[in-house]
């Protein structure tokens, strides 16, 4: 378990008067051992700022720390932030077995023991051991997610993001998707921040709650405190549209 902060982290793309910025000053703390759910819309920064914080969109400026320590990507090194993305279609390699996807990730073991390794997550996230032989072809969507957080997990990582990850997936998928994610977090008590723009999703998952909005944290809060007397008009709109109970949504499968 360990602390993730963003410290008045800014990302920006372009130059001159092209220049846009995607991240705006953002601070931003996922502490050790809980959830972070992050939610916005389309194009609030949110994913931009997950990038960042895995290496794959640098910030302009800020700093991002890991108990305190500046994070630092080097190839080679282990990654101490693992990222599940959006799509399980895309982040999977079709060309390699779910075995090897996994194995790939496990750090410093022998042939033996990834083995055994990759057999122990699959069980974890729900999957056969035998499906270590399948290719990401022959997998539904929700059994090609549960690989890949079984892929991040293998490389022991400090922090979990999770970016958008049941938004590809069919909703009579998605509960059972979320139920694992707060599973796995209640049993290894890993540090995650959890992305969504849908607040339904985000509230099922998360102890902490950061609304943000035009690439800035308009609010964040206990979950309870956030949901239950929200302070900025944007969590009021994003509230308003979560469909109440009885309607047919994710929102009510995943209470279900």
């Amino acid at each position: 378990m360990s602390e993730l902060r963003f410290d008045d982290v800014s990302v920006r793309f372009g130059t001159g008067s092209r220049a846009m910025t995607a991240v705006d000053g953002v601070s931003l703390v996922v502490p050790s051992g809980q959830v972070v759910g992050l939610v916005g819309e389309s194009g609030s920064g949110k994913s931009t700022l997950a990038r960042a914080a895995v290496g794959l969109n640098p910030p302009s400026s800020g700093q991002i720390l890991l108990d305190g320590v500046p994070l630092v990507h080097r190839a080679g090194q282990r990654r101490p932030l693992q990222m599940v993305f959006q799509d399980p279609y895309s982040s999977l390699d079709p060309r390699m077995t779910v075995g090897d996807s996994i194995g790939e990730a496990v750090p410093r073991a022998d042939k033996k023991n990834r083995r055994s390794e990759v057999n122990r997550l699959l069980e974890l996230v729900g999957l056969d051991a035998k499906q270590a032989a399948a290719y990401p072809g022959a997998l539904s969507g929700g059994q090609r997610q549960r690989v890949a957080i079984a892929r991040a997990l293998a490389g022991q990582p400090d922090v979990i993001i999770a970016d958008e990850i049941t938004s590809a997936l069919d909703v009579s998928i998605q509960g059972t998707v979320l139920n694992l994610v707060r599973s796995l977090q209640r049993e290894l008590r890993l540090s995650m921040l959890f992305i969504s723009h849908n607040l339904a999703v985000v509230r099922y998952v998360s102890d902490l709650i950061a609304v943000m909005y035009l690439g800035r944290i308009v609010e964040f809060g206990p979950a309870h405190e956030v949901l239950g007397n929200p302070q900025h008009d944007y969590t009021r709109e994003l509230l308003a549209a979560v469909p109440r109970r009885g309607t047919t949504s994710s929102s009510r499968r995943i209470s279900q």
